[in-house]
């Protein structure tokens, strides 16, 4: 707390109304990447480390509420409220499937072996679709007690992990008998829940509360109460010694993981934050808001490790670095702008 500097985010403009999801790859041979959903119905893609636009995925006629890419980030998928959910060519921009719901899709999910898209909505059905069998009717997991929220995998893709939009609590899906194994108890509905990137943690969001669960034996082990209705935290994936939590009063606030303690508040949006994403990294985090624009923050010095000081300040913490103009060739024709330099969509 001692330390306080006004962070100066990088501002990604380029959708036209508020962002709703964020999500992050894994680090790939072309380094990261980060997609993001908006109402503006169209998804759009963009270099995880810089920020800069890559594409945007245009052929959903409504708003789309949740974004994914795969372990590669050679696919994307989004839930829309046009009652698909999507499947494109993340190199192209090309829609490879397109699954019928008969309502809005609220979540998707790639599995951890790609080869599974988890989908949930107002319908209040969990439906598992085989990406190897695109046309195949879907797996349909037991009705869920509400419009679903969110989704996401676990456990290597045994467990799955369900929140509702119009009641509390987090749901645990045995993939093998498709019934709920355990439910999470919470005051509030969860509106984000985040899985550890080395599995040990889940982390919830729900009214003014960040939550911190065992993932293996589904404990709560910390609860933190939020300055603010929060919609959104994230855990940071390298040390798991910090998170960040957003909300419906505009800032971004990192907190300590072990004592709760609020160590920045970083201010910069002009709408409630939906949304808030760590790089994989950790060096770098993501805000999307109601006013439309996305910002990455640096996360700065690690205090705790002493050691990495000069390589996180410089947000290259074992990352390869890919500039513009290489992902603007490994992307050929996915609307790319010209000579490699950064255009957005006003």
């Amino acid at each position: 707390m001692d330390k306080k500097k006004i962070a100066v985010p990088l501002v990604c403009h380029g959708h036209s109304r508020p962002v709703v999801d964020l999500f992050y790859s894994p680090v790939t041979l072309d380094g990261f990447f980060l997609i993001s959903a908006s109402k503006d119905s169209s998804p759009m893609l963009r270099n995880g480390e810089t920020g800069d636009w890559i594409g945007t995925f245009e052929g959903h006629k409504g708003a789309v509420w949740s974004v994914c890419l795969d372990t590669n980030a050679l696919r994307a998928a989004s839930g829309s409220a046009d009652f698909t959910a999507k499947v494109w060519n993340a190199l192209t921009g090309d829609i490879l499937h397109s699954f019928e719901h008969k309502h809005i899709v609220r979540a998707c999910a790639f599995s951890e072996d790609t080869r599974l898209l988890l989908t949930g909505g107002i319908e209040k059905v969990l439906r598992i679709y085989d990406l190897n069998r695109p046309e195949a009717p879907p797996r349909e997991v037991d009705k869920s007690p509400g419009s679903v929220r969110m989704v996401s995998w676990m456990h290597s893709d045994q467990t799955l992990l369900s929140s509702c939009t119009d009641m509390g609590g987090v749901r645990l899906w045995d993939v093998r008998s498709g019934k709920i194994v355990q439910t999470l108890e919470t005051k509030s509905p969860v509106t984000s829940a985040e899985v550890s990137q080395d599995g040990r943690y889940m982390t919830t969001a729900d009214g003014s509360t960040v939550k911190f669960w065992d993932a293996d034996h589904f404990g709560l082990v910390k609860s933190y109460n939020m300055p603010c209705t929060v919609e959104s935290a994230s855990l940071e994936p390298k040390y798991g010694n910090k998170f960040i939590a957003g909300g419906e009063d505009m800032w971004v606030r990192v907190f300590d993981f072990h004592t709760g303690d609020e160590t920045a508040c970083n201010k910069g949006h002009h709408g409630p934050v939906h949304c808030v994403r760590f790089s994989p990294g950790g060096e770098s985090y993501a805000s999307g808001s109601e006013d439309g624009t996305i910002r990455i923050w640096q996360t700065g010095p690690l205090t705790d490790h002493e050691e990495t000081k000069s390589h996180a300040a410089n947000g290259s913490v074992g990352k390869v670095k890919v500039s513009v103009e290489e992902v603007s060739q490994k992307i050929g024709g996915f609307h790319i702008a010209e000579e490699g330099k950064t255009k957005e969509k006003e």
